[in-house]
């Protein structure tokens, strides 16, 4: 593919989903890396012309810097993760992204993200039935941004050990910046939204960094009833480098967005909501014959 045809991603933010997202698209054929860029220079990043944004900033943050770009007609994608916002981000980015003619991909990680897809073929698949939903053992990317933001800690580290039927346990590693004491960071920690809905346990230590891993994982178990039929089951794991996959992720949403957006299908989209054959480089007939 010519060069002047590639799609052209612009990244915001260089942290470890920047850094992938980076990666991602150097081992395409279809895309082409406008430029990265920090949060402060959006003015920037609007002169470079990138057909889309991926944003690489904290959760948080997503919500008003997806407006922002959307509102100069720039398609974006996320990876938001808390679960719970969703439904009011998505209704937020949905009318900004309409009214400015462009697409956003809301929560394009693998959870949420690719296991929702996975989750949703499941309850397709076995109408009636429960769903669980176990991570780890590993480091969680949102909830170590979440710890390391809490007034008084130099540096954090969150690792999420599953417990089984979708319960966890937060093992949150931390280091205290002079002045603050630990509980004043553990009792913040504690009620932060990130951690009030699990077992969070605050540990003090002396070096994060001696302890930082970015492996992680899932397993997706539904057990259910296809038409009369009871005792099913379908079972998914994976193992993981977190980063590295939600960059992949990201950028494969990027390539159905801009798709959507040439389709004039203006809006923010969720993963369930996007045909899975959009995320693929490629023709459409091509990966029908292969995988079919």
């Amino acid at each position: 593919m010519k060069t002047e045809d590639k799609t052209r991603v612009a990244v915001l933010g260089y942290g470890n989903i920047g850094k992938a997202v980076e990666e991602a698209v150097s081992t395409t054929n279809d895309m082409t890396l406008a430029g990265i860029f920090h949060h402060d220079e959006i003015s920037r990043l609007e002169a470079a012309y990138p057909d889309i944004v991926l944003l690489g900033v904290p959760s948080r943050e997503v919500p008003a810097t997806a407006e922002q770009l959307l509102k100069k007609g720039l398609n974006t994608v996320d990876s938001f993760d808390i679960h719970t916002q969703i439904p009011a981000v998505h209704q937020r980015l949905n009318e900004s992204a309409r009214a400015n003619k462009a697409v956003s991909i809301l929560s394009a990680g693998w959870d949420p993200g690719s296991d929702s897809v996975v989750r949703a073929l499941m309850q397709a698949l076995l109408p009636q039935g429960i769903t669980y939903t176990d991570f780890g053992p590993g480091r969680s990317m949102g909830h170590t941004v979440a710890a390391k933001a809490i007034e008084g800690v130099k540096n954090a580290l969150s690792m999420t050990i599953p417990l089984g039927t979708g319960i966890h346990r937060r093992m949150v590693y931390v280091e205290i910046k002079d002045g603050y004491s630990y509980n004043q960071v553990r009792d913040a920690i504690l009620k932060d939204d990130y951690f009030a809905h699990d077992e969070t346990h605050v540990i003090e230590v002396d070096n994060v960094e001696a302890l930082n891993n970015v492996a992680h994982g899932v397993r997706l178990t539904r057990n259910g009833v296809s038409g009369q039929t009871h005792n099913q089951r379908i079972e998914m794991t994976m193992s993981i480098n977190n980063p590295a996959l939600t960059g992949q992720i990201m950028v494969a949403s990027a390539r159905a967005a801009i798709r959507m957006a040439r389709n004039e299908k203006y809006g923010c989209y969720t993963m369930i909501e996007l045909a899975p054959v959009d995320l693929l480089e490629g023709e459409r007939e091509d990966w029908i014959r292969k995988i079919v």
